[in-house]
């Protein structure tokens, strides 16, 4: 009696069901082709004719890294280093040097020479600390504030020996830096192309034991204004005078600064 009674009531639900899936076949909800997918294009590799270059290339990197002449890593632990005294360690092994991964400004020289005195025109920022190696030991990030809204960012390893091994060194017109892992994240000005920016990631390379700038882009910039002429706000804590240095302003390849791990 109860079997019947379900099979009453169940009729005429999956009737009503089964005239709903009818209908919306031949209606306006069927499926229907997306067209034709479009054909995968592959690489072409033009030129193929083109002989291959004669000369061996040097390789990129080899000439950015350099031991710090009479500083010591106690320990190997970067963190007790005085980031003013490394700096003015690398100044007395290059004096007069105004470009390059050494240069430095006239200006910025004697204001290194008197931080002491005057701690708050000291050209040297206060240190970031990360292991970019992946060694397990931290790296010291250093900048130094120079004129004309230019940045010198360096950055330095322990030895095994106890010295100190200058890993990556540029200056640049700097908007700001970031750490992403262990990778330095630049943004520094494109002069000439107003509204873009310049963002390089140097990357740790092991073959070279060196800091390189391994992905470099022009990128347009996201709020914050268009870039006009090569004029950008100064970076935090930038200085704003515009001297005139006795030779050119340092020049070195793509840039840094960070921000993470305070010390």
């Amino acid at each position: 009696m109860i079997r019947h009674l379900r099979t009453a009531l169940l009729a005429p639900l999956l009737t009503a069901v089964g005239a709903l899936l009818l209908s919306g076949c031949g209606g306006a909800g069927h499926l229907e082709s997306s067209g034709a997918t479009p054909t995968a294009i592959g690489p072409i590799h033009l030129w193929p004719d083109l002989p291959p270059a004669t000369a061996t290339p040097n390789d990129y990197g080899e000439t950015d890294t350099e031991q710090v002449p009479g500083i010591k890593v106690t320990g190997g632990d970067v963190r007790r280093l005085n980031p003013v005294a490394v700096v003015q360690a690398e100044v007395k092994a290059h004096p007069n040097t105004y470009s390059g991964e050494d240069g430095l400004y006239d200006e910025t020289v004697r204001q290194l020479a008197t931080c002491k005195q005057k701690p708050g025109s000291c050209p040297v920022l206060k240190p970031y600390y990360r292991d970019l190696t992946g060694d397990g030991k931290d790296e010291l990030i250093v900048g130094i504030r120079m004129p004309d809204q230019q940045l010198a960012v360096r950055c330095y390893m322990p030895a095994k020996d106890g010295g100190l091994i200058r890993i990556m060194s540029t200056v640049d017109q700097i908007i700001s830096v970031d750490l992403a892992g262990r990778d330095v994240i630049l943004r520094s000005v494109s002069a000439g192309m107003p509204g873009y920016e310049y963002r390089t990631a140097w990357s740790w390379d092991d073959h070279q034991q060196a800091m390189l700038p391994t992905r470099d882009e022009i990128v347009r910039r996201k709020g914050g204004g268009e870039n006009t002429g090569g004029k950008h706000p100064a970076p935090s804590g930038a200085g704003q005078a515009s001297p005139s240095p006795k030779k050119k302003p340092p020049t070195a390849k793509p840039s840094a600064t960070p921000t993470a791990d305070a010390p």
